[in-house]
């Protein structure tokens, strides 16, 4: 990627990238290609794009109502799926479909991404995000997915909102080989973690950064929130 003689958007993204999302050690190019030709202002709330490209996390407001969820940082959101390993014939879940622009920058680095919101209206919200970009592979559900979705295996599972542990049911969707992503602990230590499905049974989990988010909603704890 070169700075030079790009538009405005593009270079606030070029920016994005150098400064906020490299220094935090990702370097998977296929990743940082996906998110230089993403355009992240489009998954941003309209009265919000003008922050599109900090280094914070936004609030979903949709038509005037707060959803009380938020998109993580651009850093995290990246270190997220670098953290995933994705390869390209990787079928996906992802738990907290959000804006749609995780999904978004998952869909450019795997064959096929289902991704599930409990809240109705930003999965609406997202679906219209991801249809503008004309986005094919994703596949959006509406439900509570905190414990697991179906009984498919995938190769990858993200989940966008902090938990205080992994389900046992949703590690076992993992194929073997798979890697489930999760912010896990409680306010204020949480950790990301990346858990290996090593075997039938076995699982291996390795702590890979320090951070904090708004816990995970659903059913079983009211107050979770992606």
């Amino acid at each position: 990627m070169n700075a030079n003689d790009i538009p405005d958007a593009e270079r606030a993204r070029f920016n994005m990238i150098e400064q906020q999302i490299r220094p935090w050690n990702v370097q998977d190019e296929h990743l940082l290609q996906a998110v230089f030709d993403m355009p992240r202002e489009c998954f941003v709330p309209p009265q919000l794009r003008a922050l599109a490209f900090t280094d914070t996390e936004l609030p979903l407001i949709i038509d005037g109502v707060d959803s009380r969820e938020h998109m993580l940082s651009p850093k995290v959101e990246t270190k997220l799926i670098e953290e995933l390993q994705l390869q390209p014939s990787d079928c996906v879940l992802e738990i907290g479909t959000g804006s749609g622009y995780q999904a978004a920058l998952m869909s450019r680095l795997c064959q096929q991404v289902t991704s599930i919101e409990i809240d109705s209206r930003l999965a609406a919200f997202a679906q219209a995000n991801l249809a503008r970009q004309q986005i094919g592979n994703v596949v959006l559900e509406t439900g509570d997915a905190h414990a697991g979705w179906g009984t498919a295996e995938y190769d990858a599972i993200l989940v966008t909102g902090s938990v205080p542990c992994v389900p046992d049911a949703l590690k076992y969707q993992l194929a073997v080989g798979g890697r489930l992503v999760a912010i896990v602990g409680h306010n204020p230590i949480m950790t990301a973690c990346r858990i290996t499905r090593t075997s039938a049974a076995n699982f291996e989990t390795t702590q890979v950064f320090d951070t904090w988010t708004k816990p995970l909603r659903g059913t079983a704890q009211s107050r979770f929130t992606f």
